[in-house]
């Protein structure tokens, strides 16, 4: 029986890296990032001295050193988990502190709640509430996180190493042989050849039963893709256990922008259409296991639907949850701001509580070329603008995660880092261009920032471990949400707030999740309209245009019919979604009759 309807995503490098032992014994799902194995070695450091475990360290001469730190640091979290879990079910002393919090945090409707209160308020003993423990209570998931295009190429004694030591490739391997039953999340686009890699280990596949020790989660933006990745991977003998649907601009960190589809259109496509996700994706997984001679489950394998993305209030997560059928809400920025939860400095929490809408903005920061939702203001940030007044931008690159651009070297490297951007700069002044472009451009290559140092300093920061090859410099990667929540949360609020018993807004002005994203995309669609003067767009553009201007219109409409539609749900926000939607819709009129006069087309539609 699942304990929590919410999971807490992945966030940054090291926000979430140790989470899992502050929550998984309290039953909540949550996801470790393995970008960064020198921070995860580090950890692992501490924690053995914390939980007095022998230490023997891992270091870079040590063959497939990043695998093996990642399979010894899962391993570590896995078993301190899994003791504080015992710990908590032992109650010959007594109801300990750690019972009682997970009981309490439980949502009220929940039938393990419930059940327990039934006990406590009959004559039981002690043997019957053991037994029950033992029975109905479990660990929130250990998962961890790859993102599949981060899988850079290494390098020994200046001979390149096959593709399965590549970054990613050594990560998924790390799990892989590390004890943990539970997820892979593969995150930002398909990687065909790290796929393919996945079939090498047999965590990865189902037993008769059904079975799967390690499961697959793919973090999609639709259902093409859903679709397109889950045959992919089932021609492999691999299932897609659960498919993870965020919004393309309503969340933290990298912002994958749809062509306008929003989420509301898109989960109702997952729930329409599940039933026959899983028969035709069985159907193909069933004939590649038969070609491997393993065992073919009886019957077809479960999928999960999940979201996560802008969810701000318990009617929001409730609605999530009943019209579009989800398995689970991921609450990522939120719990930022519980230190119970996730592990961000005490500078970059006072940064966070105070942070308006003005303050969190979607940035072009990110080395890998994607937007990337940021915090004004952050330490990282002011730490990259001293660089730059000194007359040398650019990072030293001291991990080099992100290294990946070969335009002027066969060996990637960073667009953050100093020799990246003294190249480009050096290129850019041969250029003869004018003031106002000149600056333009330049402002574009020192824009990018260290992030793969950046996302993972606070846990340095908040462990006392010394900062001097990276630096003191933090970036955060809230979503929008971020705006509305104003104070510095405990675990026992965070979830009253999810599930409806308190609110933790004080505002009252926060559009609905789905406005927000709207809006959201509005925004973006005329920032991208006047990144192209009126003589620069050609027809491609326009079309693009066009056509993400009808996804749009078409998404407004959806949700028109959808509110209208709703009894007892949104009653106190109803009037006022409506009409947003309404003025958002003569937004995108308006929007659309300006880009069709910039090259004039009289096949498109108005």
């Amino acid at each position: 029986m699942k304990a929590h309807t919410f999971h807490i995503p992945v966030m940054g490098i090291g926000f979430t890296i140790d989470t899992a032992l502050k929550v998984s014994h309290l039953g909540i799902d949550s996801v470790i990032s393995l970008v960064d194995d020198i921070l995860l070695e580090k950890l692992r450091k501490v924690y053995s001295a914390k939980f007095q475990v022998a230490y023997t360290e891992i270091t870079e001469n040590i063959e497939d050193f990043r695998a093996k730190r990642i399979t010894s640091y899962l391993n570590l979290i896995n078993s301190i988990a899994e003791q504080k879990f015992e710990a908590l079910k032992d109650i010959a002393k007594g109801y300990s502190r750690d019972l009682k919090q997970d009981i309490d945090i439980l949502p009220d409707a929940s039938e393990l709640k419930q059940e327990f209160q039934r006990l406590l308020s009959n004559n039981f003993n002690i043997s019957e509430i053991k037994n029950w423990i033992e029975n109905n209570l479990s660990r929130g998931s250990i998962d961890v996180n790859i993102m599949t295009k981060v899988d850079k190429e290494n390098y020994k004694d200046k001979e390149k190493l096959p593709s399965i030591y590549n970054d990613a490739h050594a990560a998924l391997r790390g799990y892989a042989n590390s004890d943990l039953c539970s997820s892979l999340i593969l995150s930002a686009g398909m990687n065909p050849r790290l796929y393919s890699y996945i079939e090498q280990f047999e965590d990865f596949y189902p037993d008769l039963e059904g079975h799967i020790k390690k499961k697959i989660v793919l973090k999609v933006s639709d259902y093409r893709s859903a679709l397109i990745q889950g045959k992919f991977l089932a021609k492999k003998g691999i299932w897609v256990s659960e498919y993870r649907i965020e919004s393309g601009l309503n969340c933290g960190g990298h912002a994958f922008a749809t062509d306008g589809f929003l989420i509301g259109p898109i989960l109702a496509q997952f729930r329409d259409h599940k039933k026959e996700l899983i028969a035709s994706i069985h159907t193909i997984l069933s004939t590649a296991l038969v070609a491997k001679n393993r065992p073919v489950p009886q019957s077809p394998l479960p999928i999960k639907i999940t979201a996560q993305g802008g969810v701000g209030n318990a009617e929001e997560h409730q609605f999530l949850l009943n019209h579009y059928q989800v398995d689970s809400v991921g609450w990522g920025t939120p719990f930022l701001l519980v230190p119970e939860a996730t592990t961000v400095d005490n500078d970059t929490l006072e940064k966070l509580v105070i942070a308006e809408e003005k303050d969190l903005y979607l940035s072009d920061i990110s080395p890998l070329g994607i937007p990337f939702n940021s915090l004004k203001g952050n330490t990282k940030d002011a730490e990259k603008q001293l660089l730059i007044d000194k007359g040398r931008p650019g990072s030293s690159c001291p991990k080099k995660y992100v290294a990946l651009n070969k335009e002027h070297t066969e060996k990637g490297i960073c667009t953050a880092s100093r020799q990246y951007q003294h190249l480009q700069i050096t290129q850019l002044e041969k250029e003869n261009l004018s003031e106002e472009e000149y600056k333009k451009k330049y402002h574009k290559i020192i824009e990018k920032s260290c992030t793969c140092v950046g996302l993972g300093t606070a846990a340095l920061l908040v462990h006392d471990i010394d900062t001097k090859t990276e630096g003191k410099g933090v970036s955060i990667c809230p979503g929008p949400n971020m705006a509305y929540f104003s104070k510095i949360m405990s675990l026992r609020e965070i979830t009253d707030h999810i599930y409806g018993r308190n609110n933790m807004i004080s505002r009252s002005d926060r559009p609905n999740m789905f406005i927000k994203e709207l809006t959201i995309y509005i925004d973006y669609l005329k920032n991208k309209l006047n990144e192209i003067s009126e003589l620069e767009i050609d027809k491609k553009q326009q079309k693009y245009f066009l056509r993400f201007i009808d996804n749009l219109r078409t998404g407004v409409s959806y949700y028109q019919d959808v509110f209208k539609d709703l009894k007892d749900v949104f009653n106190d926000c109803k009037k006022q979604i409506l009409k947003d939607l309404d003025s958002k819709e003569n937004d995108l009129i308006q929007i659309h009759h300006k880009v069709e006069k910039l090259y004039p087309n009289p096949q498109m539609p108005i």
